[in-house]
């Protein structure tokens, strides 16, 4: 088997190279690489090997970058100290991974999962997926909003807001206790601002923060009618089309 090894730290690259030996002796190793740059200059002139092992994070940007440039043939076994997201997308996708440190056990279980499947993984479109995902799960959102109230300005945590609407075309937040400011972004802005997994919208007039829901009533044609506290003026309507993926955000 002919392996090639994506790792910019070096401590980490000999003891898989150790590992690998230990594994099968027959298992041949034609490079050690470090940076996605060299990765790529490597690829686009080499395709004759068995398997990569490759770390996420390289000394100059994400490995996922390698994959926007050239396309490889072989299948990919990463390898990655956290980033649980990138791994939650690995699993779906059926890419396998280790997470570090590295363990014989896991490495050799890994090369027998490649080893026993008759079809090489080549997916340009996954690696993509894969890379958006990332930097999906990398981005920071907003901490902080500074609001004005009479002739000073107050900074407010984005924890102590329950949500967001549109009131005679100006966007307001409001407090977990009750208090109400303007916003100065659009809803849309405020979505990319946002964290997603504690801030939904769910029509054009509001963004909630899941803390803040009660209750949730089944409406007419599938529609869902939500109850908050603090509560807001209006009915709080999730239409059909978006209840599902309203329910699958909250269960989760």
């Amino acid at each position: 088997m002919r392996v090639v090894i994506i790792e910019d730290e070096s401590e980490a690259c000999e003891h898989l190279c150790s590992l690998l030996s230990e594994i099968d002796p027959k298992i041949e190793i034609i490079t050690r690489i470090d940076s996605v740059h060299k990765s790529i200059e490597f690829f686009k002139k080499h395709q004759n090997f068995d398997l990569i092992f490759m770390d996420i994070h390289l000394a100059d940007g994400i490995s996922f970058e390698i994959f926007k440039d050239v396309e490889l043939k072989s299948p990919v076994i990463f390898t990655t100290a956290y980033d649980q997201y990138a791994i939650k997308a690995f699993k779906v996708n059926s890419i396998d991974y280790i997470l570090k440190p590295l363990v014989k056990d896991e490495i050799e279980q890994a090369i027998n999962k490649f080893k026993s499947q008759k079809e090489q993984i080549s997916n340009q479109d996954l690696f993509h997926n894969l890379y958006q995902e990332f930097t999906q799960t990398a981005k920071t959102y907003k901490t902080t909003f500074l609001v004005q109230y009479k002739e000073a300005l107050y900074p407010i945590a984005t924890s102590d807001l329950s949500g967001f609407f549109i009131d005679n075309g100006i966007v307001k937040g409001t407090t977990t206790e009750g208090k109400t400011y303007i916003i100065t972004h659009t809803m849309e802005q405020l979505e990319d601002d946002l964290n997603p997994v504690d801030f939904y919208r769910i029509n054009r007039q509001f963004i909630l923060q899941r803390n803040t829901i009660t209750r949730i009533d089944y409406y007419f044609n599938g529609k869902l009618k939500i109850k908050t506290e603090p509560s807001f003026d209006g009915d709080l309507i999730v239409s059909r089309a978006k209840a599902s993926d309203f329910k699958k955000w909250l269960n989760q």
